[in-house]
Formats: C-alpha cells, structure tokens, sequence
C-alpha cells in the first residue's frame, strides 16, 4: 500500500538461507557461542558448527548440535564426518566463517597457517570471508604477539569484532571480553546487508534514560535500558548513515564504531542533541524524564525519624522531539517513540499530533518492553499504521530503518521525475 511517499509493507532482511560455519574454541566466553547460535537461527540462518578440544570443555557438542539442528564437528580423522561433511565441503557450503570466541591460541594458529585440528585446516582451506571475536584475559590481549597475530589477520581481510572491555572470569578487569552475542550477531547481520542506501545521509538518534539529580545520591529517572535505540543507531550505521548518538546513563554496550555522546539529564540531551544538527533523520528513542526537581541539594537529603518526607517541587524538562520538529535546523524526517501503558494507539496518535513530528513508533511498556531483548512495536503516520509484531530489537531497528530508506528513496524518486 502506497501512502504519501512511503511504501510499507512487512518485508524485513533476515538471515533466511544464509549459511554460517561457526567455531567455537576454548574459553568461558564459549557458552555465549550458544546464545549467537539462538539469535542467527531464530533469524533464519543455517548453522554448521565445530568445537575444538578446548571449546569442548566449556560446551557440550550436544547443546550446540541441538541448537544448530545439525551435528557439532569435532574430529578431524572422524572418518564418518570426513565422508559426509568433509572439512573441505564445511568450508565451500559456508557463506560466511566465524570464530567466536577466538582464543589468543587459536588466532596465532590462524596467523601462522596451522592446521592440527578440523577447525584450523577448515580455515586454511578457507576461500570464504572470516569474523572473529576474540575472548582472552586481557593482559593475554595486550601482549605484542597476541597484537601482532591480530594486525597479520586484519592486512589478511578478517574482521575482528571486539573484544570489549569488563570483568573477566579471573576476576580482574580490562579489555579481552568477547563482545555480547547481539553485538555479534548485529555485525554478521551487517556482512549481508550493508547495503550503503542510506550513504550521504546524517542521522541523529537518543536512546536510554535520563536521571534528574535531586542530590548527589538521588534521581528521578526512567527504566529504559537503551538497547532499542542502540539497535536503531546500528542498523542506521549499516544502512550507510552517518550516526551520532546521543546516550543517557544506560549500561548496554555500545558498538565501539557508532560515534557517541553520553549524557544524564534532559537537558543534557537536548544541547547534545542541537549540536548534532543539521540532520537528515532523528530519531528520538530516549525515555526521557518529564520533569526535574526545582533546586538541586549539594549534600545528601538526611532521613530524620522526627520528620516527614520531603516534598520535592519540580520543574518541566524541555521537549526534546518537539523542539527537534519544530527546530530552524529541522530534519527532513523526524521519528518519536511513545512508551505506554494503556491507549496506546490512541495516545500514540495524539503524541505524533502534538509533537509535530512526521511518525511514532508505539510499544506498550507493560508487556515487559524494558530491559527485553525483543520489543513489540507499531509505526504509525498521519495516515497509516503498521504493527511489528515481537521480535528481537535488532530486528524491530532494521524495519524501522527499511521504512527510512524507502522514505528517503521515494524522495529522490520524485525529485527526478520533476526536474
């Protein structure tokens, strides 16, 4: 159906029919392995998976087969696997290799062209492209040899996601974590579909809570956990746009490539967000607080059993999507998020009215929205709605971001048929 220059329909890029050859090698990372596996098969991904030796005693070849639906490999002089699934034909049905977690062992294997395992000899018969996801302890990642078999495996093409810094198993902290399996699995994602439409364009999106101070031990703030508009900024990031985003206190992590600016307060955001303009797209995913306190204490607001409760006078936070639609330096399109509890078309359509902007994306916050991997959403327009129904958040980001493109397309469109 053809609405005022958007086509909406339910086509969405997913993985379907794309097939991944994932190695799994040795490190406590390797139980997110099957949390990747979960994500590209509920994407629609077929998966070939090999365990080696030591990725065998952190995960089972049983929960990886049952996962992937195929067999886990492990073997290389198994002469059943060899005469039905050979490390060779592994290799050539594969549309895509990747390692994850890669130890520091299995990548100086890689740089140095061993090939003593069916994981190895898979990668040096390798004609395909390879990412790899390194998970070590950290002072492991900094050592100059672990350093130098990365740079040989970058000049040589493979992508390397990560590692992100926290605290590791060992108990110490920095970075050699393995990135989180969205993270993962947004960039394989991003393999097959980088489709650069979006190429010449800036884009500007919010996402996460702000926190109005009261004192310095409290706020007002909201749930929201930021990985939708996270989600969002990478799948615009993908797409080809130039992304900043603007991120209140949220701990999700945060691709190392999206250009950020972190914020706490609304009115943070708001001067983070203008000075990101002008903008082609803003998107305003941020769940941001309505109003702050009035004053602000210097010292800690002391309980006193002889007192009652403060009262806290507050004051209204500025209107980052109205001031954005109504802003000199307008974006040509101009996307606000409604978070409700009840209503929620009907109060979805009367934000999109009031706030001047040109859609809303609508979810009803009771059905578990924050902090959830997936999200159940509606894009509404002036003349038209259109239900996502739930799926995982990245998935939720690439459709709203298909709809941006075929905006963006449909304008160029009309701009040449009337020259």
């Amino acid at each position: 159906m053809h609405k005022t220059g958007l086509l909406f329909y339910n086509r969405v890029m997913t993985s379907e029919n794309k097939s991944i050859l994932l190695i799994i090698t040795g490190g406590i990372a390797a139980y997110k392995s099957l949390e990747l596996i979960r994500l590209l098969r509920k994407d629609g991904a077929q998966i070939r998976s090999i365990l080696t030796a030591g990725g065998a005693q952190f995960v089972t070849p049983l929960s990886v087969s049952a996962l992937c639906e195929h067999p886990a490999y492990t073997d290389l002089w198994s002469l059943k696997d060899e005469s039905e699934m050979g490390h060779i034909r592994l290799v050539r049905e594969a549309d895509l290799i990747v390692v994850a977690p890669a130890s520091a062992d299995f990548m100086a294997k890689m740089a140095h062209g061993l090939a003593d395992d069916l994981a190895s000899t898979c990668l040096l018969a390798a004609d395909k492209p390879i990412l790899i996801a390194p998970a070590m302890n950290h002072r492991m990642w900094a050592h100059p040899a672990t350093q130098n078999n990365v740079a040989t495996l970058r000049a040589r093409g493979v992508q390397v996601i990560g590692p992100d810094a926290g605290a590791m198993a060992c108990g110490e902290y920095g970075p050699g974590r393995m990135s989180e399996p969205e993270v993962i699995f947004n960039h394989i994602h991003s393999f097959f579909f980088n489709t650069d439409q979006l190429h010449g364009l800036k884009a500007l999106v919010t996402a996460g809570p702000t926190f109005e101070p009261i004192d310095p031990v409290r706020f007002i703030g909201n749930r929201s956990s930021g990985k939708q508009g996270i989600a969002i900024a990478q799948a615009l990031h993908d797409s080809g746009a130039d992304v900043t985003l603007v991120l209140g206190p949220a701990d999700e992590p945060v691709p190392a490539h999206l250009r950020v600016i972190k914020v706490h307060t609304a009115q943070e955001m708001l001067a983070a967000c203008e000075s990101a303009l002008p903008a082609d797209i803003a998107i305003c995913a941020a769940a941001v607080s309505d109003w702050r306190p009035a004053e602000f204490q210097e010292h800690k607001m002391k309980k006193r059993s002889d007192q009652s409760p403060p009262a806290i006078a507050l004051s209204e936070n500025p209107d980052i999507l109205k001031t954005l639609s109504h802003h000199k330096n307008r974006p040509r399109l101009v996307v606000g998020f409604a978070a409700e509890t009840h209503n929620l078309l009907d109060h979805a359509r009367q934000k999109l009215k009031t706030k001047g902007c040109d859609w809303i994306v609508a979810n009803n916050v009771s059905e578990n929205v924050f902090g959830a991997d997936e999200n159940h959403a509606f894009l509404i327009t002036s003349q038209t709605t259109l239900e996502w129904p739930r799926a995982p958040k990245a998935q939720i980001a690439r459709r709203l971001v298909q709809q941006i493109t075929e905006f963006f397309h449909d304008r160029l469109e009309s701009h040449k048929a009337a020259e």
